[in-house]
Formats: C-alpha cells, structure tokens, sequence
C-alpha cells in the first residue's frame, strides 16, 4: 500500500478531511494518489488548553524512575541527530549506520510497540544530490567550450542550507521507504515547523494525524521542514513553552504531546558528560536529574546540525518534566549502533538516563569509589589489624546466629513459596549452625594466614651499588563478587578480601537478600573497629550483572561464584575486565583396573553424593574395559542405585549393555544432580584423552593401586586438580588449608584451582636508588651492573629493608 506520503504542515493542516480520505483510500487498496489534495484531520476534540505550552501528564502515569523499567515503554520517540544519519564529509548519508536504526526500530514495531522518528538528514542528502547536478552541469557546460584540460579547476559553489533541504526531502524519504519495507513496515512523513504550533487547529490536526497512524501501525517520521523554516529565535522558551529551534526540541515536543513513554535521542557522544567529552578527568553521567545541569560544563556543538548538547538536556529535562523518560546515547559507534536502541529499551546501562526519582543510597559507580577509597586505606593497615578485623566478623558470625537464621528462614519461605529455585539451589541458600560454626573456623584461618599476605618480599636484588631492587604482593584493586543463592560466600569472600587488603564490591542474587543483607552489615561492623568501613560494599540497586562488568574503570577483576550459565554470562560480558573463575566443573573419577574396591566405591560415593550441586562433585565415572562384568563393576552400580543416581550410558558402555540406561545427550554435561554419566575406556591413556576432550580443566581422579599409573595420570592430566586415590570433593579453599576460597579457577594464568588468598594479590617492583641514571650503565657511563640475588627480608607496611 502507498502509505509512504509527504506531508507540508503549513500547507495542508488548514483543510480538515483529506487526511481521512487519504487513510480510508489507503486501507481500501485505492491509490490515495487519485484524491484531492491531502490534509490532515482531527479525530477528536480537545480542550481550549494551548497545545505545548505546559508539559502534560500521561494517562499512565510519570516518567519511569529507573532503567529497567523500560522495558515497560510502549509509545517510543527515537531522535536521530544530524552526526547519527550523516557521513563523516558531511555530503550524503551514512547508509549502514541508518539501515542498523531502521532494523531495530522496526523490530520493536513488530513486537507491538508505537514507534515514532524524528530525524534529521534532508539537508546533507540534498547537498550530495546539488554537488552531483552541479559537477554534472559544469563538466558538460566546460567540455563543450573549454576541452577536458579545464574539469580539474572547477569549483562548487557555497550552496544554501534551505535548497539542500528541498532537494533532499524527497530522496531522504524515498530512502527510509525502502528500508522499512524490508521489514513489511509501513512509514509517514511529516514535516513542520515552529509556526505551525502557533494555531490551534494545526495542532490538534498534528495531533490526531499522529495517533490515528500510530493506530494503523504505521511508523511516523517526523522532521522540521528545513525548506522554509526560519532561523531560530534565541530566548524564545517562555511561560513554559519549548520552542522548536532543533530537532532535539521537536522530539522533546512531540513526545509530550503524544504522551511518549521513552524518548531515545541519538547523538554523536556516549551521553552527558559532567565536563566537554575529552578532556581530563570527564565523568559519563549514567543517570541524569534535575538540578544537575547546574554543575555540568558544556563542549562545543556537534560537526553537523545546530544543536548542542546544552540544547538536548533542555529538551530532555522539558520532556521529563512532561512525563516522558529520555535516554542520550551514542548512534555513531559502529561497536553498538546495531543495537543501541533496542539496548536502551532492555533496560541496559547505555547512554545518559534522564529520572525524577533519585536513589536512597549512593549509586554503584559512587559505591565503587567509596571502596576503592577505604580498600586503600585498608591495605595500609599492619597485618595484625586486618587479621583483627577477621577475628572479630567470625566471632559475630557465631554471636548473632539467631539473627542471620532468621533472615536466611525468610528466604528459604520465599524462595519455597515461588518454587523460583530447584532444589540443588535451595541446598545453596539454606544455611545453619554447624554452616556458620564452619564459616567461622574458616574465617579464623584466614586470620592467620593474612599475617603475612599484603607487603611481603617476594624477591631482592642488588642491581649495582646502591641500587637495590625488590618484589612485592600488593592487593589487585576493587574486587567484583558476583554470586547467587550461596549467602555463605559473602563472609568467606569479605575475609579473604580484608586480608588481602582488597577493596570488595558483592552482588549477590535477589533470592538471598535478606541473608546477605545482614552478613554484610556485621562485615562493616567487624570493619567499623579500624575505620574502614566502606571497604566492602553489597550492591542493592536495580544494576543488572551485564552493566557491572562493563565498569572497566572502576573494577580490576570479576569473580562469579554460581551457575555455569551465570560464569559463561559474566566471561562474555566483562570484555575489559579479568575474570577470574571457571563456567564448568565436569569432574571425572577414573577406576583403573588395578583399583581397589574399597577405594572404588568410597571415592565414587562421596564424589558424587557428599554434594551434588559442588562444582567439584564427579559428573562422569570412567571405567576400565577390564571392569566390566566383575564384581567391583557391580558393587559400584549397586552403590548407585542405592544412593538413587540416575545413570545416563555413554557411547562405548551403551554398546556392551543389552539393555542399557539412558544414553548420554553429550559427554560434557554438569548435571549438579544425583546424576552422572558412565562411559568405558580402553586404558588410562584413553581416559586422559577423554577428560581432555570432554572435561572442563576442573578436578579429575584416579582411583588404582598402581603408583606409576597414578603417576603417569598425575603428571600428564592438564587439569586444575588431579587427585589419587582421593575424592574430587577436596578441591576446596578450606580442605586445603586456604581458610576459605572465592572460587575455583581453571584459567592457566595467575591462579589456578581453589583460590584463596594467594590469588588475591598481585606484585609490585620497588626500586631505591642515590641518583642512578640509565646513561650511569651506558658504554660511556661508570656503572656496571650486579644483578645479585639478596635474603628475603620480610618486611611490613611502613618500613624499609637494609642491605
């Protein structure tokens, strides 16, 4: 259908019914082209109230107060600006970037939303298709009487801004035409001006054009009609009223009038900056209220279009004010483009959030400071106070268990109640006496070992004469815990970040919000007794896990503790941050055919049934081919099916069976249940070959007699943790004798396998020198090196080591 039709509002809105023929042609199949001339047309009757001169409350309420509840927007004005729809030469369109925005506009159409653009382009458009007509004319005009020698020195002339818009609108239109109808999307444009607001009754036409097209799912795409419009008068926003000088106030405007949920304005910056985008220490403001615009500098105007961006906080604070939510963020960045917008309406952490409602407490960036600050201030404490600090949170663990019982039973009711959580999770979340009793110990532990963590000499050497040089462990920075239904992580990671001397920033899952709100206040406690209070903060506010691993500024390594799903999520999303930690924990048990039987069935026992939700409980047995058919073989599936393991065969096994279980869907599954794969193996050789195909680097088991199996296994096997003889259950911080850990990893830098204390501490070298140059060692220079090892001297914070 020909929908696509353009529309002069100083022309046409004076006549009141053509707009109704024109749609009741339209959606007959008729060609509306056949009718009179078009106009727009009033549906309903409005009030005698002056039409944008006060912003209007939506029937539905105000704005949204925060980021995800966008995803609730169902009327969306998407702004493009001049710098988002034109090319870097200022001459043409930039088609891929504009063809990203039609996609994804058309997308959220499609998914029943009321979608609306306001754009800019006409002029740029129009200035390629005059330079093109112009060259054309002058090189035939100079062929015919000069010859081809004198093309080279032609010259453009400066062309005029209003003609280029002329000779661009229709081209411009033509161009988002064809775009939308890849996506079976229907378009309208409409062109304004600031007059046609002074009337009445242009207004209310404006009005009911708008909502009847919406109605009919048609994407209206608005623009200033740059043909005729005047230049813009400065000072003219009185009594209320915004005047349209730009695109930014039209958007502003029109959101209101059609009572917008969301107004998307896209620019050529990331969003408000608290000072001009470059220079020193420029802050992207995430959230934008009212009053800010006081304290914040503003840089020049973009390369194109006449607005700034102190004209786009003036008209986003207008539409606010309105009761529409407005969101500034970059449409240039070739990185997001393609789903900038669609971000925005996700809720996701993109641009500059315009809210009325600011937040209780300080927001995650402020949070992120604070504990940057005090972990500072933290590290700089003597051994003996940090440890002090870990004493005195494990002694109110055991002290104030009734209160945390009582916070942890709300959860478990709730998460009951929901039947949000499988049962695996529910064991997570669910803590004890004897849960804290361990956490305590734990935590003791940890004091004792931070005796000698933070500033301790790694390594001297006397380089030359008085140039000594040193290696020692300093904290990494801020820490990022983000963890879900396990609230007995939050004492355990709080311990070993205090001994480390590490600022921690937690995240824990919603389904244990009362238990990790009261552990986190006794850690401050336990912090408060040396003033670092603020060095462990628990993130409460509505941050989505994505949006904190993009704090690459603030945060220098993530560590999730949860899911496999919850790991793979954070690894892809933190892609300038460290992540510290593993997605699976596919944990073999391997019975060579020299095992014994004892051994056998207690290691598969307790691997597999001590804790079927641990990362570190066996998820495939495999067995020798020399097994099968014999007693132990027997004993083992008998031990099984009396715990109530569900046996899912592998490939090789289920060729030997008549009869055989469920076969496996994949080798390389963690079921965190009393479920587990069997699979037959030729020799040990073949089972190395199997765990590294199909294990995840976590902890791996052999069970024999045979100590040069064993050690062949041990040595050859490339996993975190490779045991013998011993459950896979011990790949634990605390088995170890780490006190506690934050996780395990199976990365093959920094640390590996349960991390503790020592994974929490990277190094610095420290160099005291009299004066000594570099040109001192030269060919020419009177120095020679030394390179002499020195005794490690242990040395604490504030003193100094001799030679």
């Amino acid at each position: 259908m020909y929908l696509q039709k353009m529309f002069s509002c100083s022309q046409i809105l004076a006549r009141p019914n053509a707009m109704q023929t024109f749609i009741r042609a339209a959606s007959q199949g008729k060609n509306p082209s056949s009718s009179p001339f078009l106009t727009l047309h009033a549906v309903r009757q409005w009030s005698n109230v002056p039409f944008f001169t006060v912003p209007l409350a939506r029937a539905h309420g105000k704005s949204f107060a925060h980021r995800s509840e966008l995803r609730q927007a169902k009327r969306i004005v998407v702004k493009l600006g001049s710098a988002v729809v034109t090319r870097g030469d200022e001459c043409g369109l930039a088609l891929g970037r504009l063809a990203s925005i039609v996609e994804q506009v058309a997308m959220l159409q499609n998914q029943g939303r009321e979608m609306m653009i306001v754009t800019s382009g006409a002029v740029a458009f129009g200035k390629q298709r005059l330079r093109h007509e112009i060259l054309l004319s002058q090189s035939v005009r100079q062929a015919l009487h000069s010859g081809q020698n004198q093309l080279k020195d032609m010259s453009l002339p400066v062309l005029e801004a209003r003609a280029c818009a002329a000779a661009g609108q229709s081209g411009l239109m033509a161009l988002y035409e064809a775009m939308f109808t890849q996506y079976s999307t229907c378009t309208a444009q409409i062109l304004v001006t600031n007059l046609d607001f002074h009337d009445e009754q242009k207004r209310r036409n404006l009005n009911s054009t708008l909502h009847e097209l919406l109605r009919m799912n048609i994407v209206p795409i608005i623009n200033t009609n740059d043909a005729v419009v005047p230049p813009p008068e400065p000072n003219s926003d009185l009594q209320g009223v915004i005047s349209i000088k730009d695109n930014d106030s039209l958007a502003a405007r029109l959101a209101v009038e059609m009572r917008a949920d969301l107004l998307i304005a896209l620019s050529d910056v990331e969003g408000i900056y608290d000072r001009p985008p470059g220079s020193d220490d420029a802050k992207l403001l995430d959230t934008f209220y009212p009053g800010d615009q006081h304290s914040i500098t503003y840089g020049t105007k973009s390369r194109v279009g006449i607005g700034g961006m102190e004209a786009k906080v003036k008209a986003a604070l207008w539409a606010l004010q309105g009761g529409t939510s407005v969101v500034i963020a970059n449409g240039t960045n070739p990185k997001v483009t393609g789903h900038v917008i669609t971000d925005i309406v996700e809720g996701k952490k993109v641009g500059t959030f315009f809210s009325e409602v600011k937040p209780a407490g300080p927001t995650v960036e402020q949070q992120t400071e604070m504990a940057r600050s005090a972990g500072r201030t933290l590290a700089s404490l003597e051994p003996e106070q940090r440890s002090e600090i870990i004493c005195t949170f494990a002694d109110l663990l055991t002290e104030r268990k009734d209160e945390i019982l009582s916070a942890n039973k709300k959860d478990m009711e709730l998460a009951v109640s929901t039947g949000c959580l499988s049962p695996p999770m529910l064991n997570r979340l669910s803590l004890s006496s004897s849960k804290l009793n361990s956490l305590s110990i734990g935590l003791r532990q940890i004091a004792v070992s931070s005796q000698d963590s933070v500033g301790r000499v790694l390594r001297r050497t006397r380089v030359a004469n008085k140039l000594e040089l040193e290696q020692i462990t300093v904290p990494i920075g801020v820490l990022l815990v983000i963890f879900e239904s396990r609230p007995d992580c939050l004492p355990q990671v709080s311990a070993l970040a205090i001994a480390s001397g590490n600022a921690l920033l937690l995240k824990g899952g919603k389904e244990a919000a009362n238990t990790n709100r009261i552990l986190h206040e006794l850690a401050q406690e336990a912090l408060s007794i040396h003033g670092v209070k603020d060095a462990i903060q628990l993130v409460s506010t509505r941050e989505e896990v994505e949006d904190l691993c993009r704090l690459e500024k603030m945060i220098d390594l993530i560590i999730p503790r949860g899911s496999s799903q919850l790991v793979r999520d954070i690894q892809r999303a933190a892609k300038s941050i460290p992540v510290l930690g593993h997605s699976e924990g596919i944990c073999h048990v391997y019975v060579d055919h020299e095992a014994s039987v004892d051994n056998a069935i207690k290691i598969i026992r307790d691997s597999k049934c001590d804790y079927p939700a641990a990362c570190n409980a066996m998820e495939t047995l495999l067995v020798h081919r020399d097994l099968l058919r014999t007693p132990l073989f027997d004993q083992i599936i008998d031990m099984l099916r009396t715990e109530h393991v569900q046996v899912h065969a592998g490939p090789k096994f289920a060729s030997y069976l008549t009869f055989s279980p469920s076969e496996v869907k994949s080798l390389r599954t963690e079921y965190g249940d009393l479920e587990c794969c069997i699979e037959v193996v030729d020799s040990m050789q073949d089972a190395i070959d199997h765990i590294h195909k199909y294990g995840s680097s976590h902890t791996d088991v052999i069970v024999t007699e045979n100590e040069a199996t064993a050690e062949q296994f041990l040595q050859q096997l490339d996993s975190a943790c490779v045991f013998w003889n011993a459950s896979s259950r011990f790949a634990d911080g605390y088995r170890f004798g780490l006190g506690a850990e934050v996780g395990i990893s199976t990365a093959r830098i920094h640390a590996r396998g349960p991390v503790g204390l020592e994974g929490l501490l990277t190094t610095k070298w420290v160099l005291r020198g009299e004066g000594h140059t570099a040109a001192d060692f030269s060919e020419q220079g009177s120095m020679t090196y030394l390179h002499e090892n020195l005794p490690v001297a242990q040395v604490l914070p504030g003193h100094r080591t001799t030679s």
